[in-house]
């Protein structure tokens, strides 16, 4: 009998469906915000007091967050200047796939539907750590969708 072990965290893989970026330009040191909810509507029913009806909404996304040591000449930060500083919005699909020890695909692709960057921020310069500078793009996204391995 074969014994599961859950995946790491640690190995995967991030890819934007926008041309003019070079391999560096994908390479992440943390992603969080993956994660959608339903909204729940509560309907209280004329006459019965002793509960309420709950029913479904639509799904709300969290927005998604990549963080990576900065690059000086980077083709994803000039797609963020673009629609931070000029709005000019040209929203791309981003994948995010867990691999395994052999780089291959772990199981589903997490595709971010219509992603449009919404933050970019540095980490804080302080001469008294010797740490990297670190940037966090933030990136609102219309919905995602599980793409079987």
């Amino acid at each position: 009998m074969a014994v599961y072990y859950p995946p790491v965290g640690f190995h995967f893989r991030v890819h934007f469906h926008l041309s003019g970026l070079q391999d560096q330009d994908t390479r992440f040191q943390e992603v969080t915000g993956l994660a959608a909810e339903l909204g729940v509507e509560e309907l209280a029913e004329g006459g019965e007091n002793r509960f309420s009806h709950r029913l479904p909404l639509r799904g709300r996304y969290t927005n998604l967050i990549l963080k990576r040591g900065l690059l000086v000449d980077s083709g994803l930060v000039r797609w963020c200047k673009d629609a931070l500083e000029n709005l000019i919005f040209d929203p791309v699909t981003v994948d995010v796939t867990l691999l395994d020890e052999k780089h291959n695909p772990l199981g589903d692709t997490y595709s971010y539907q219509r992603c449009w960057p919404v933050k970019w921020a540095l980490s804080d310069f302080k001469a008294q750590e010797s740490s990297i500078v670190v940037e966090t793009l933030e990136l609102a996204y219309s919905f995602y969708r599980r793409i079987a391995a």
